[in-house]
């Protein structure tokens, strides 16, 4: 008897239709663009995988399954375009969890061209970040603070023309942010803090929707730049930057301003002090030479914090401080202010002001009444000037200058 198993023409053409019906079948299932889901894989590649918890996001990416066919505990942290019709569908979203995960940032992560989101922040990703970020044309938000990233971005960051968001802080980036920065035209939020970006910062004017620039911890040098008109929070705290802060008056729609720990010289101008909607103002550990304020300012200000502690401030203290409605902590300490204190400034004290340090200074002569009051409830200090001001009275404690570092300081005023 023959041992080979024959079949029927019949039986062969049905075999073959099953196996094209398979295959029709596994294509139609795979609802998630290949390169997007080798670009998962790449990225989950890209990260040590003793450094992936159990409970983690990227633990739950298993690739058996589609990404975006996957309900359940699969893939979490990632979105998916709905197109609803037979198109393929594709990756808009990647927020990870802060896990801690250890990696690099993979140069695939360039293909996800439909992305609009990418979270990456609080973990431990390092090395340089890839040129192919220039190709997430779509990508509206970028969050990768909290890492160990390196070297320059000048390679893709003006490839993000529809981004809104950019947070790099607290990474180890460095050069100078790139002039070509200003054609990111839909930017409202930037923050490039705890870095060790250097060089001038770029004239961004242009960037007209921008609320939010955050600077911060950096090594940058020279001059104040040109700023947006609608911006409304500007930290450039921590840095080298010099010259005058005086531009400042124009840029009506600030609230936050943080200069501290700078180079800047010249007067905290009137133009600063009367915008409309400033709540609070560090130009702390500075070179500022004078204070301007008059007796026309403050009436319906929302100013709230004034610190300029720790600059070169010379004269005597602004009586006009007192017509700020709404100011409720003054830091003036370590200055070389002189003069008397302001009877009105003891009138303040706990309505509203909650907060007063005038210490390190060379102001002289007697306090004002209401400083003594047992029922004063106000942190602050006048220590370490030259005043009649008894250590008994908590605001006073520390003591003052001896007389030798007082001599033309009491008999002068």
């Amino acid at each position: 008897m023959d041992s080979h198993i024959w079949f029927s023409p019949s039986s062969s053409t049905s075999i073959v239709l099953a196996m094209v019906l398979a295959l029709t079948l596994t294509f139609v299932h795979s609802l998630t663009l290949r390169s997007d889901s080798e670009a998962l894989q790449a990225l989950r590649r890209s990260i040590d995988p003793n450094m992936i918890p159990p409970s983690s996001y990227i633990s739950s990416w298993d690739f058996s399954a589609d990404p975006c066919d996957s309900t359940g505990a699969k893939f979490l942290g990632i979105l998916c375009s709905n197109p609803g019709d037979n198109s393929t569908n594709r990756i808009i979203s990647i927020e990870l969890d802060s896990a801690g995960y250890d990696g690099f940032l993979t140069h695939n992560i360039g293909n996800l061209t439909e992305l609009t989101s990418l979270d990456l922040s609080r973990n431990q990703f390092r090395g340089p970040l890839p040129d192919t970020l220039k190709n997430l044309k779509k990508l509206t938000q970028i969050s990768l603070s909290g890492n160990f990233f390196t070297g320059g971005i000048a390679g893709w960051i003006n490839g993000l023309r529809n981004v809104e968001s950019i947070d790099l802080s607290e990474n180890l980036l460095s050069g100078p942010i790139p002039p070509r920065i200003s054609e990111l035209r839909r930017l409202t939020h930037i923050s490039f803090s705890n870095n060790e970006f250097s060089g001038r910062i770029p004239d961004i004017n242009g960037l007209w929707k921008l609320q939010t620039l955050d600077l911060g911890s950096n090594m940058f040098v020279g001059n104040l730049p040109k700023l947006p008109t609608k911006l409304r929070s500007l930290t450039l705290s921590h840095n080298q930057l010099s010259g005058h802060i005086t531009s400042l008056g124009s840029l009506k729609e600030l609230r936050y301003i943080d200069l501290s720990d700078n180079k800047f010289t010249g007067s905290i101008t009137r133009s600063i002090l009367s915008l409309p909607e400033l709540n609070q103002l560090n130009v702390s550990f500075n070179q500022l030479a004078s204070i301007e304020v008059n007796t026309h300012l403050g009436s319906g200000s929302p100013l709230q914090v004034l610190n300029a502690q720790r600059n070169r401030l010379q004269g005597h203290l602004p009586v006009s401080l007192v017509n700020f409605e709404n100011l409720q902590e003054i830091n003036l300490a370590y200055n070389g202010l002189t003069g008397r204190v302001p009877v009105a400034y003891g009138q303040r004290l706990g309505r509203p002001w909650k907060s007063l340090f005038l210490d390190d200074n060379f102001l002289s002569g007697r306090i004002p009444r209401q400083f003594n009051s047992s029922a004063l409830r106000i942190s602050g200090s006048l220590a370490n000037n030259c005043l009649s001001c008894p250590v008994t009275i908590p605001i006073c404690g520390g003591g003052q200058r001896p007389a030798s570092a007082c001599i033309g300081e009491i008999g002068n005023h």
